[in-house]
């Protein structure tokens, strides 16, 4: 344990020593440096993503003391089915500042929880390029500001003191198939976000931004042009690579001793039709490093060649050292969908432990890779599908596809998705959440279209198959379990954890529950029911010689639960108690409710919940007729899961169709552009 403390405060007091002469905000980046204390003032604690709070005042001894020190409602904002709250809450001199899935902030004394000022960002409730559920997954501050992207594509600098808007600048256009989910990095004057899109058949970047007046600076693209590096690795002559993803869902990392900033690469477009788009094509589903300051290509690793199962690197990847072989390494890791830990050394993007290219399935069809990196170590989440009735053939990670459904795990959104992975210097591991779960993979051939999607294919949990969870601890010297927790929800599609120099992890559940778990044992210590879906990773800080946890419950639209808008803080001192726990999310694939009967309309996102159909069982006689209505935001369709039984084709706002039902059977129906949504027709004689 020593040496891990020793190599952390190594680390801390090396950044500081490498800090600018001049700095743009002196303070901001002297803590983005440093180990983290009673402020938190950036997306991942500091600028390694680690989410390590050096605060023990909480430990395992007095954990089970905790109870909330206050709870607020956050005014309706990001309030119902459509939104996820994912955020982790800033503190900085006693305010805490938080944002929601509708992208509006709100500044409350982080004590008291009193409201100081909101901003209300007004974003346009029509926005119909929203991949995956409107959220926001937080702030970034410096120089007197914050700064959040929005689901508009553009970056939004609001001050401090008053929430009033500085600047707002557009990174691209929504109507062309962006957006900005990812919480920006501050350091030294420049601001850095990624974007979204990857379903759109959008050209990934990372932006970098000038803090004080919102001037882009500069731009590398994750797609690159004709002669730029990575070009010989898509079809030459073509411009696949323009409309290929490649998206940044995540922050940044950044090390100022080596001048670089870090970051992970979502993946290809179209997501499951690699047929006209041969080669490895760079850079989706890679870790990438750049100079800090101009954006130059210094190295990259690619995790998954040719990406045609959606395993995009969406995590924000984490900066760490380390002892091995009694050498000190500077390390960086992310941890993938495919359920592996990814880990290198950050000065070079080579392995640090060893990844190892082994020969895949092939189809010559898909243009597959020849070989796959496989990390040595363990996988976090199962890598192979069990044969399931209905369905001919089932296959372990990287199996094939072309038109008829093959199951394979993980799943596209399997592993772990945008959570992300916190990392201790006092036990040496990382906290890796996990989604288990099977899809039915399938590639159909795909137009692209400005500013519609663009996927080329879709993947759905076949019904009734389990939808389950893990949280593990993966020692950072040997990518291996050191322990490992199953749990009933899947957990690695939002949420996440922070751990803490008093030996503890804290994380949330969809469930409802927060818990504290042993950083070193994984034992749990604490639990309390907050009454909606724990889904955002947890802040650590301090006021007043009090240490605070605070986490944002409200839910997360992907996992189906409940949805909120409060804030919940937790400290020794607190005198409130766990509250009733909400609806349990699901935790097998399919519809829900009962079948109705005498049914002549369904309506798609009924009620204010965006990815749901109401009612999502029905009974017909034979020769019935059922309307399918949208009344979401973003458009929808109603396909049959097998065979091509019916599809509505897609419903923009408003729109409706009606479907003859002439033959007897049970119909189990999704969205494809949003598999995780269920309906079932079942039609009688």
């Amino acid at each position: 344990m020593l040496r891990h403390v020793a190599v952390s405060l190594t680390l801390g007091l090396l950044l500081v020593a490498s800090a600018p002469a001049t700095a743009a905000d002196a303070e901001i980046d002297r803590l983005l440096r440093s180990p983290v204390g009673k402020d938190w003032v950036t997306n991942g604690g500091n600028l390694t993503n680690q989410r390590y709070s050096t605060l023990k005042q909480i430990n395992t001894s007095n954990v089970g003391q905790l109870k909330g020190a206050w709870t607020v409602r956050l005014k309706g904002s990001g309030l119902g089915g459509k939104y996820s709250h994912e955020a982790s809450p800033l503190v900085k001199d006693g305010i805490m500042y938080v944002v929601t899935g509708n992208d509006d902030v709100f500044a409350l004394n982080a004590k008291t929880g009193e409201f100081l000022w909101e901003y209300w960002s007004g974003i346009d409730q029509a926005i119909s390029t929203v991949c995956c559920g409107w959220a926001n997954r937080g702030l970034a501050m410096g120089e007197g500001q914050l700064y959040l992207g929005q689901l508009d594509a553009t970056v939004v600098a609001l001050d401090m003191k008053t929430g009033k808007k500085a600047w707002q600048t557009p990174i691209e256009k929504w109507q062309n198939g962006y957006g900005i989910t990812s919480a920006p990095l501050y350091y030294d004057g420049i601001v850095y976000s990624g974007i979204t899109g990857g379903e759109f058949g959008v050209r990934g970047r990372l932006t970098a931004l000038d803090a004080k007046t919102g001037e882009i600076k500069w731009r590398w693209y994750t797609l690159p042009a004709p002669g730029e590096i990575g070009a010989d690795t898509w079809p030459p002559g073509t411009d696949h690579a323009m409309r290929g993803g490649a998206t940044i869902w995540n922050t940044p990392a950044l090390d100022p001793e080596l001048g670089h900033v870090y970051f992970a690469v979502g993946n290809c477009g179209p997501d499951y039709d690699g047929a006209m788009r041969e080669g490895d094509n760079l850079f989706c589903t890679s870790m990438v490093a750049l100079d800090a300051k101009t954006g130059k290509y210094v190295w990259h690793f690619q995790q998954v060649h040719h990406d045609i199962w959606d395993y995009d690197a969406a995590s924000p990847v984490v900066l760490f050292d380390t002892v091995i072989n009694g050498q000190p390494r500077k390390g960086i890791a992310e941890a993938g969908r495919t359920g592996w830990v990814y880990i290198l050394d950050r000065t070079n993007g080579k392995p640090l432990i060893g990844i190892e290219e082994r020969p895949v399935p092939q189809d010559p069809r898909q243009k597959t890779a020849k070989t796959q990196p496989f990390p040595v170590g363990d996988a976090v989440v199962p890598q192979c599908a069990t044969l399931i009735e209905g369905y001919e053939k089932a296959g372990c990670i990287y199996e094939t596809f072309w038109e008829e459904p093959v199951l394979i795990q993980p799943s596209g959104v399997g592993g772990t998705n945008w959570s992300p992975m916190p990392y201790s210097p006092d036990t040496g591991y990382f906290y890796v959440p996990g989604t288990v779960r099977t899809s039915a993979f399938t590639r159909f051939s795909d137009k692209y279209v400005v500013g519609l999607r663009y996927t080329g294919g879709s993947q759905a949990a076949p019904i009734n198959s389990p939808m389950t969870g893990t949280f593990t601890a993966i020692d950072a010297k040997t990518n291996k379990i050191a322990w490992q927790h199953k749990t009933p929800y899947r957990i690695g599609g939002g949420g996440g954890s922070t751990v803490t120099a008093g030996g503890l992890v804290f994380r949330g559940e969809p469930d409802g529950n927060v818990l504290a778990l042993d950083a070193k044992t994984g034992a749990e210590r604490w639990r309390f029911q907050t009454q909606f879906g724990a889904d955002a990773p947890p802040t650590v800080y301090e006021v007043d010689g009090e240490q605070y946890v605070a986490i944002s419950v409200g839910g997360n639209s992907l996992q189906g639960s409940t949805f909120g808008d409060a804030l919940w803080v937790f400290s020794l001192n607190g005198k409130l108690g766990p509250v009733a726990g909400p609806p349990k999310p699901p935790t097998v694939a399919g519809p829900i409710g009962p079948i109705l009967s005498g049914i002549d309309t369904v309506t798609i996102s009924p009620g204010n919940v965006e990815y749901a159909f109401g009612p999502s069982r029905v009974r017909l006689k034979t020769g019935q007729s059922l309307t399918f209505k949208n009344a979401g935001d973003l458009p929808h369709n109603a396909a049959a899961m097998l065979g091509n039984a019916f599809d509505t084709g897609i419903l923009a706002k408003g729109e409706s169709k009606k479907l003859t039902f002439s033959k007897p059977g049970n119909y189990y129906y999704i969205c494809t552009p949003h598999p995780w949504m269920y309906g079932q027709v079942i039609v009688e004689d």
